[in-house]
């Protein structure tokens, strides 16, 4: 028996147990690097035409003919639009309905599904003059590519909108009340602004919070003072005054402005965690310098509940402005004649969360522009009507009442 051996390309079954493939073109330029196989068959089983077209009638065959694998030679190289194609020429019925949907070339369509064929080493398509339909292994193909373009749009669509902090997670660190003020108001718009974004908030003290964000386990915390922090940038955002809080019935309720003089003498309270601590140092500090030792107890309460114990007269405390938004029966607050505390954002630099930069772009803007509440602004223009305070005033720059 007489056989030919000759190297084609592009394998696909036909009716009555046959292939038609292409004769690998002669010039090496002109050669796919894909679907090329060569194969060994009887003369009269081949009909070698003009165009290169090879059709191999199997049932002459010897052996059993098998077409050219991509195994052992690497992972496919599929391309997303070869997968477009596919399902907008399967959806429309023909090339050129896909072609038109696509606003591509028909050749294009046609060029790029054989190559994927080729690659697969299986047809997707039944041509005829009406259009194409899909074969089984097409169906089966068109279902998993839909799968892969939809995850691939909501990959882009979830990368894009985390990288533009639209969506994510910011941890934020907090000292400070957040029942009114410069911090309830930002966090209030930021919010507002970023539905997408979850805010998780952690109350702790500003040694914890600057330890977190180092470690890069907290985004940013809000701080009073001017917090120094190795690896840390840090800017100051707002200022609130200090009050004492003391019963509704006590002398010095009846007083616009309370003075250090006036608290020389008095008994105070404050709990025994933060911030009670810095509010032990704070009035030691300030009251010593009148040359007198203040007289400080602790609870192990937090803050709700000591303002309650100042209601039933068992001491005074003092706090920051923005917690006078929440009242307390037979609690009052005045404000500490010449007391301001500044409040610092303090992160790292390495930090590459897109939350957080919307974050503090929008604590900028807020601050720059004086868009805070009206109780924020005031304080900030008190502090520009006096002279300046040390940050080793301010509970040594590390906390807030």
């Amino acid at each position: 028996m007489e056989f030919h051996s000759v190297e084609i390309e592009s394998l696909r079954p036909l009716p009555g147990g046959c292939l038609l493939g292409k004769r690998r073109p002669r010039s090496h330029s002109a050669r796919r690097a894909i679907g090329v196989g060569c194969v060994t068959f009887p003369a009269r089983s081949a009909s070698v035409y003009a165009d290169y077209r090879v059709k191999l009638n199997l049932s002459h065959l010897p052996i059993p003919l098998r077409p050219h694998s991509n195994k052992g030679k690497g992972p496919l190289t599929i391309e997303l639009r070869h997968l477009r194609y596919v399902i907008a020429a399967a959806e429309r019925g023909s090339f050129r309905g896909a072609a038109k949907a696509l606003d591509v070339q028909e050749s294009a369509i046609s060029r790029r599904v054989r190559d994927l064929e080729d690659e697969i080493g299986a047809a997707l398509f039944n041509r005829h003059h009406g259009g194409v339909n899909l074969t089984q292994a097409g169906q089966r193909f068109l279902v998993r590519a839909r799968k892969v373009i939809r995850q691939i749009d909501h990959a882009v669509i979830d990368a894009g909108s985390f990288g533009r902090g639209e969506a994510g997670i910011v941890r934020i660190g907090i000292f400070s009340s957040l029942a009114s003020g410069f911090l309830a108001d930002l966090l209030r718009a930021y919010v507002a602004a970023n539905s997408d974004v979850r805010p998780d908030f952690v109350e702790g003290g500003p040694s914890e919070h600057i330890s977190a964000v180092q470690r890069h386990q907290m985004d940013v915390a809000f701080l009073t003072g001017e917090p120094i922090a190795a690896g840390c940038d840090r800017t100051q955002l707002w200022n609130e005054r200090v009050y004492v809080a003391l019963p509704s019935d006590h002398e010095l309720a009846p007083k616009d402005e309370i003075s250090w003089a006036d608290l020389r003498d008095r008994h105070f309270i404050v709990s025994a965690a933060d911030p009670g601590p810095e509010i032990y140092d704070y009035l030691v500090k300030h009251l010593a310098d009148l040359g007198h030792h203040p007289s400080v107890e602790r609870h192990g309460v937090g803050r709700d509940n000591l303002m309650h114990l100042v209601a039933m007269g068992l001491g005074l405390t003092l706090t920051s402005e923005a917690t006078t938004a929440a009242r307390f029966p037979d609690v009052v607050y005045r404000p500490l004649v010449g007391e301001v505390l500044p409040f610092s954002a303090i992160w790292s630099p390495q930090n590459d969360n897109p939350a957080l930069r919307r974050l503090l772009s929008l604590a900028r803007i807020m601050s720059k522009h004086g868009k805070s509440s009206a109780m924020a602004g005031s304080a900030t223009n008190s502090l520009a009507g006096q002279a300046s305070v040390s940050v080793g005033d301010h509970f040594d720059g590390r906390a807030a009442l």
